[in-house]
């Protein structure tokens, strides 16, 4: 599936780093072991906010001096979209080859971990690199409940959001600094 439509989302970084990607050098992406989509170029789709959150718990962690967050015009191309019912069943299928050839190989199994909301997804980060290795994808996408419930019982919680994994660079049309309001 192609996704020509384009889109708004926010990258947190450092202060240092958004101003080297404002002035057109390229994103780095990532490449841990517990990244939520596997390698690429993560960006909060319309999360303005949760890219800043996200910026600032870096900071605490001793990862960034300044938060900052980079505003960007994406076009999604060949997506591997989670959000999406065809290819969360694409995934589940990859995961129980992935799981044969893991344990045919003998290799340790890495997991999820880290609370209720699993912030270290190594066994997700090593399912999805392994499987997108053999296609063509530019971009993956996925919603995460992510957080407390938002009052007593509820559904919804407080850092939910749309995550994006860019594989392929060209899809950054642009960059752009977000209007911030101090707070």
């Amino acid at each position: 599936m192609h996704y020509d439509r384009t889109l708004i989302a926010y990258h947190g970084c450092d202060r240092r780093v958004a101003e080297r990607l404002l002035r057109g050098e390229p994103f780095v992406p990532s490449e841990n072991d517990y990244d939520w989509l596997g390698r690429g170029i993560y960006f909060w789709e319309f999360g303005l906010d949760r890219a800043l959150q996200f910026a600032q718990d870096q900071q605490r962690r001793g990862r960034l001096r300044h938060p900052a967050v980079v505003g960007a015009v994406l076009q999604l191309g060949r997506c591997f979209d989670l959000m999406d019912t065809r290819f969360t069943a694409n995934l589940g299928r990859a995961h129980r080859a992935w799981l044969s050839l893991m344990r045919r190989g003998g290799r340790p199994l890495p997991e999820n971990v880290g609370g209720l909301d699993r912030l270290l997804r190594r066994r997700d980060c090593a399912v999805l690199n392994w499987f997108l290795q053999k296609g063509d994808w530019d971009s993956v996408r996925c919603g995460f409940v992510e957080g407390p419930p938002v009052y007593p019982g509820a559904g919804i919680h407080e850092q939910s959001h749309v995550q994006l994994a860019i594989r392929n660079p060209a899809c950054i049309i642009g960059t752009f600094r977000p209007n911030m309001e101090p707070s």
